[in-house]
């Protein structure tokens, strides 16, 4: 990411109240970007492989182990085989962060020294965020203090869909001043906020608040990321960049896990935010089955045949 932080900006409730997303109009652009993007052969791989450097390889599960999460990030190391990354010319291919719970942060960050790769941690109660307060502030400290360089939080969704919007302001507000140093990824739940101009003001709301980034999902939802919900947040934060000169990044979470999907969305990134969000700095998938995938597509590039799933080392 970038060493400069989203400072934020006072809250401005008569930009939220004047919020409008014409739920047709983005149904026809996210159709039309279905219907037409298509890349293939060498410029193919090359998009694949610039997923797998925005990737967020993220292991939450309730068997997590240190085990479990070192193998992560030694795929996180090296995320395709030396005899790919040979027939590609790639050399030094690393993803662009690990994230666990909180549990597991001393053990990726021991895991991953000297590789560059920064950890990331859910936190403040994920995955619903219903903790009591003190407790959400003091899982934030202590990641940071145990080596996390990013923290996924989660908003309380009931101050979205109750649209008190300076509530859900003061709770990020407070969430930004916790991490400190560390980078704020905001997790909006999107698959519950129910309209397209919630789930808009909701992104005002977090970047004005100081978030680095704002990220449709905990993954943990019924509905998780989806394009229609990414280019409502995606132009938010055009709008907030053209509105406030600070530069915010996103993250769609939750159902990626084919590489035609993740050119889909890189596609979209570039297209409406430009080359600059193609970066792992401004760009970030969360998934987990992802890199399977990609990894399969990129062997049938080199070697024109497909191969099993299972030959290749799950994230």
């Amino acid at each position: 990411m970038t060493d400069t932080l989203n400072p934020g900006i006072p809250l401005d409730l008569a930009r939220l109240r004047a919020v409008r997303v014409n739920q047709p109009a983005v149904q026809r652009r996210v159709a039309g970007l279905n219907a037409s993007r298509s890349v293939k052969k060498a410029h193919q791989a090359a998009w694949l492989v610039r997923a797998v450097q925005c990737l967020d390889l993220t292991t939450l599960s309730g068997d997590d182990t240190p085990g479990r999460v070192r193998r992560l990030c030694a795929k996180a190391r090296a995320p395709l085989r030396a005899d790919l990354l040979a027939a590609l010319g790639l050399d030094g291919l690393k993803v662009g962060a690990v994230c666990v719970y909180h549990e597991m942060v001393a053990t990726a960050v021991e895991a991953l020294q000297g590789s560059g790769i920064p950890v990331a941690v859910v936190s403040t109660g994920f995955p619903a965020g219903l903790a009591p307060l003190e407790t959400r502030l003091r899982e934030i400290e202590l990641s940071v203090a145990a080596g996390a360089r990013e923290v996924d939080i989660v908003i309380s969704r009931r101050h979205a869909l109750l649209h008190d919007w300076a509530a859900l302001y003061d709770e990020l507000k407070v969430y930004r001043a916790a991490c400190g140093p560390a980078h704020m990824k905001a997790i909006l739940a999107t698959g519950e906020l129910q309209t397209l101009e919630s789930v808009a003001r909701a992104s005002w709301v977090a970047m004005m608040a100081g978030a680095d980034f704002i990220k449709t999902s905990t993954g943990k939802e019924s509905v998780n990321a989806t394009l229609d919900v990414s280019l409502v947040m995606v132009r938010a934060i055009r709008d907030y960049a053209e509105a406030s000169g600070h530069v915010v990044g996103y993250k769609p979470a939750g159902g990626i896990s084919t590489a035609r999907l993740a050119t889909q969305y890189l596609a979209l990134m570039k297209e409406e935010l430009g080359h600059r969000w193609l970066q792992p700095e401004l760009f970030r998938f969360g998934a987990s089955s992802l890199l399977t995938d990609i990894e399969r597509q990129l062997e049938h590039h080199v070697s024109g045949a497909y191969s099993a799933a299972h030959r290749h080392a799950m994230p």
